[in-house]
């Protein structure tokens, strides 16, 4: 039974702004965590995660897993939401990561992870965890500002990771999005091709944040030291439950979701 796991981390967005500092130590913290627990790793950083990099990796890994193989694939970076092209979005949006090359190369759409997920082998346990945004309103792109943790004018403060579409977007394709979005609970990337741990609610956002001097995603984090904390035989479930009595925190408001079925869900943690 093979364990295969690609981790992928993006804090720099050429052209947009809106840099990051904690994504590329996310994934180096899950892949220390992954292959510790006998999976083969592959990392994809800043700019070899472009779009293309990011396909042809995660089909590459789902190609070669089989039946009881498992399958993790680990995200962080910036999210965000593009106009639904097929209409299978109630409110009219599809959620979206954003690589490296997003403003050459455009988004990677949850449909787009659906296709890439669903050609896997039968049997095989694919499991996705991302700590990026996915959805949000539009009234709400502005990284949120709070007191430095630690004291000077360059200072770090936690940002949001997510990347307002018009960043990307041409006017026009913006424009279809228009001053709102409707507050729903979205399909998340992936669907239930994969069972998927998200780092928040479709309203609200992931934090970029800071602990001990380091920048991580509030989520991973979190996730981390809930799982050292785990007994052997814990569930998915399980672990989502011990997230939970951490976040959302006074600081960090954001409510980690959970996507799958009831059987994924019951899978052993990293088995």
């Amino acid at each position: 039974m093979a364990k295969l796991a690609l981790c992928i981390g993006i804090n720099d967005y050429p052209g947009t702004g809106s840099d990051l500092s904690g994504c590329v130590n996310d994934a180096n913290d899950w892949a220390t965590e992954f292959a510790k627990r006998g999976f083969s790793v592959e990392k994809l950083f800043d700019r070899k995660a472009t779009g293309n990099g990011i396909r042809k990796a995660i089909g590459n890994l789902i190609a070669k897993a089989k039946s009881r193989d498992s399958v993790l694939i680990q995200y962080s970076g910036h999210g965000s939401f593009v106009p639904d092209q097929d209409g299978d979005e109630p409110d009219g949006t599809d959620e979206c990561i954003c690589p490296y090359d997003i403003g050459a190369r455009g988004p990677i759409t949850d449909d787009e992870l659906f296709d890439l997920f669903s050609a896997r082998a039968q049997g095989v346990r694919l499991v996705m965890v991302s700590d990026s945004c996915h959805s949000g309103t539009v009234a709400r792109f502005a990284p949120i500002a709070t007191p430095p943790s630690m004291p000077g004018r360059r200072a770090p403060r936690r940002i949001v990771r997510f990347l307002p579409p018009a960043v990307f977007l041409s006017k026009r394709e913006a424009a279809k999005l228009g001053l709102t979005r409707a507050l729903r609970r979205s399909s998340p990337p992936g669907r239930y091709a994969a069972l998927l741990m998200s780092g928040c609610q479709d309203t609200e956002y992931s934090y970029d944040a800071w602990f001990q001097g380091r920048p991580n995603g509030a989520f991973t984090y979190v996730a981390l030291r809930a799982l050292k904390s785990l007994p052997a035989k814990a569930t998915y479930r399980d672990w989502y439950k011990a997230i939970r009595k951490v976040l959302p925190s006074q600081q960090y408001p954001q409510t980690p979701n959970f996507y799958g079925s009831t059987r994924m869900k019951r899978w052993k943690v990293l088995g």
